[in-house]
């Protein structure tokens, strides 16, 4: 009987041991795995996060706003883009826009009021944000009114400037014609005033001038005036956020859709 209940424990005691085994290698097996899903996965999938975008809708056909009050325009559509694309690719971000006006948007980004400034952004080095990967090829003219006798920007120095605060533009017409540049916060103002004869000219994107031209009101000068990229900004060491961005504006580029917006917003 003792030798009996002595194999009885003996089996007993193997199973378990088996069972341990086996449990202990399907723990190992899933930690592997885990591991190996976390290693693929973004990091920002790990929970989801709200990311407000600045952008100034006075400067067409980027950023503008439709009759009815809602932000329209390339880059609005293009950030529109970039957050699906994200969510559909293992990130988790909520987002929604904020509109401001253009020069204080970098001060928005760096004091944490906002995360992105999707507004036509160029770069330049005071700038102090950090700055995508460049999503179209700009560069600032002149536009003046179509019945203008100025014909060449040679014509523009010492002249009555207009441009919007805090823009390239702003830098490329003070450089101009330091003591005859005025800038404003809303570019539809300044168009406006040259309209109007308050300016000789208007400092701007070449894309923005082109969507003037085309009313028949304006002509913009064929000389360019400083060639320039266009960029989503951030604040400065926000690289996790950047770096996901990045990864959306080249699906972004490399897709049929940003050629479809090109056309739509007149960007070709």
């Amino acid at each position: 009987m003792k030798k009996m209940v002595s194999a009885a424990l003996s089996a007993l005691l193997a199973m378990s041991l088996t069972a341990c085994g086996s449990s202990s290698s399907s723990s190992s097996a899933a930690s592997s795995s885990s591991a190996a899903a976390a290693s693929e996965a973004p990091a920002a999938s790990a929970e989801s996060k709200n990311i407000i975008i600045a952008m100034s809708p006075d400067y067409p056909p980027f950023d503008d706003l439709t009759t009815s009050g809602d932000l329209t325009g390339f880059d609005y559509d293009m950030g529109e883009w970039v957050f699906t694309w994200l969510n559909e690719n293992g990130y988790s971000y909520t987002h929604e826009w904020k509109q401001m006006s253009f020069d204080t948007i970098i001060s928005a980004i760096q004091t944490d009021q906002v995360d992105l400034g999707i507004s036509g952004f160029t770069y330049a080095e005071d700038r102090k944000v950090l700055f995508s990967d460049p999503y179209y090829d700009s560069a600032q003219v002149a536009l003046v009114n179509a019945d203008s006798t100025i014909a060449s920007t040679d014509e523009l120095k010492g002249a009555n400037l207009g441009c919007q605060m805090g823009s390239t533009g702003e830098t490329v017409a003070e450089e101009l014609s330091p003591d005859h540049t005025t800038a404003v916060e809303d570019m539809g103002i300044a168009i406006e005033t040259l309209k109007a004869g308050g300016y000789d000219a208007v400092i701007m994107d070449i894309a923005v001038a082109k969507n003037y031209e085309a009313t028949g009101n304006f002509k913009m000068l064929d000389h360019v005036l400083l060639d320039e990229s266009t960029h989503i900004i951030a604040k400065e060491g926000n690289t996790e956020l950047m770096d996901a961005v990045n990864k959306a504006l080249a699906a972004f580029l490399a897709s049929d859709d940003c050629a479809a917006l090109k056309e739509k917003y007149g960007l070709q």
